[in-house]
């Protein structure tokens, strides 16, 4: 599967071509114009060049990075390049920031906002929580006054959710990451489609137990029915629903499947080398981490649950305006629709490894078998609570996990003290 995964990115990566696009260490590029002219229906037309063309600055994490020498690279370079052939009276600057920390992409939004409006980028690639952040902070643009794209009705309803917030669109998905089993395809023959049948496998079961935000415990609660809100949308946690989840933790605690020292466990990446180092035969992990780490003997199956419904917690990367200049705006979201159509979109994630956000991109997304598993997951897939709510209900959700893990409390005692340890809103 890994040499028809590197064959499939060459491919990809001659269709989409290259040119002279270059980016280092967060210096702006300018993208010259090319003198051929696209064909793609996609891109948007003019009528009248104006006497200068118009830059349009796009913030990109190191991942992104057009210049980097890999196939995804290459084709965002393409793409970028296709946008300028189309619009000659455009420019588009690239500046490479880092995901996170002091000069990341939000410390540099919320500096250059108060600081140096003229520096902020018109355009920017961001994780959903740093999306949500920015956009509480009065950093990003809605695009609702300029453009619809996400109500078309191709989008799956986690990608809907992933661009969305308190009812405006603050971003345009363009990639998604749902959470799944995985597991030794020479060891497990048959995956486990519910969570008793997954108390029959040999083996560990590796996830982050100890996990702060608890994703994999609410996974598991919210598919068997379980609240995070009640009605007037304060954080709420139902004592029966989380005993179901409890007690399977309980009994796998009791056997081989969830060792004592998954309680150590706080990281996706702690889980994942406990897999890869062969101390487990399954691992709960993210779809990026196993669409990038491709083995022969690896699988995967959708997260299996209490009733054995589809359900999952999915995540993702938007494109957001920050945009000050009003003369920009329309241009700006424009560029972030040619970013997220299908055919880009399902070429791009492909060999990002990331999961294509609209049911047209799927249908041309990696290969016949990573689409015949991945399309029913997006399906099920609902978006990862808000940061505020996951600050709220975490740390009991955590804290009795660990607990029943550990044989040190019961299903349903532990459940009870869950739900009466969230703290005010």
């Amino acid at each position: 599967m890994k040499i028809l995964r590197q064959t499939m990115l060459l491919m990809l990566v001659l269709a989409a071509g290259c040119s002279g696009l270059t980016v280092a260490n967060g210096t702006p590029t300018q993208v010259p114009a090319p003198t051929a002219t696209s064909t793609s229906p996609s891109a948007p037309q003019i009528t009248n060049t104006p006497a200068g063309p118009k830059i349009l600055k796009i913030w990109l994490p190191p991942q992104f990075d057009p210049e980097l020498d890999e196939p995804a690279s290459q084709i965002l370079k393409a793409r970028l390049e296709e946008f300028n052939a189309r619009r000659p009276d455009v420019r588009v600057e690239v500046r490479i920031k880092a995901l996170d920390g002091a000069g990341g992409l939000l410390d540099s939004l919320t500096t250059a906002n108060s600081a140096a409006p003229l520096a902020l980028p018109d355009l920017v690639a961001l994780p959903r929580p740093i999306m949500e952040t920015a956009a509480l902070k009065g950093l990003l643009r809605s695009f609702d006054e300029v453009t619809g794209p996400i109500e078309q009705s191709d989008w799956y309803e986690f990608a809907r959710e992933l661009g969305r917030l308190q009812d405006s669109t603050f971003g345009l998905p363009f990639a998604g990451d749902v959470l799944i089993l995985v597991y030794r395809s020479t060891v497990i023959t048959e995956p486990p489609t519910d969570l008793n049948a997954l108390l029959q496998m040999n083996g560990p079961l590796a996830f982050p137990a100890a996990d702060p935000q608890s994703l994999t415990t609410l996974a598991l609660y919210q598919s068997s029915g379980g609240a995070i809100q009640d009605e007037e949308g304060r954080p709420t946690l139902q004592v029966a629903p989380l005993t179901e989840v409890f007690t399977f933790y309980n009994q796998a605690a009791t056997s081989a499947l969830a060792p004592f020292w998954l309680t150590q466990y706080q990281s996706d990446g702690q889980a994942w080398e406990a897999f890869l180092n062969n101390q487990a035969e399954m691992v709960i992990t993210w779809t990026s981490r196993y669409l990038n780490n491709i083995q022969a003997d690896f699988a995967a199956t959708p997260l299996p649950t209490t009733s054995g419904n589809s359900y999952t917690l999915a995540t993702g990367w938007v494109w957001a305006l920050a945009t000050t200049n009003p003369d920009h705006y329309v241009l700006s979201s424009q560029l972030a629709e040619f970013l997220s159509e299908s055919n880009f979109q399902a070429r791009w994630t492909t060999a990002l490894g990331y999961l294509p956000t609209r049911e047209s991109a799927m249908n041309a997304w990696g290969s016949t078998t990573l689409r015949s598993f991945s399309a029913p997951v997006v399906e099920s897939a609902r978006l990862v609570p808000s940061e505020d709510l996951l600050t709220i209900i975490g740390p009991p959700l955590q804290q009795a996990a660990v607990q029943v893990l550990k044989l040190e409390a019961e299903p349903d005692g532990a459940a009870q003290t869950a739900v009466e340890g969230l703290s005010g809103p």
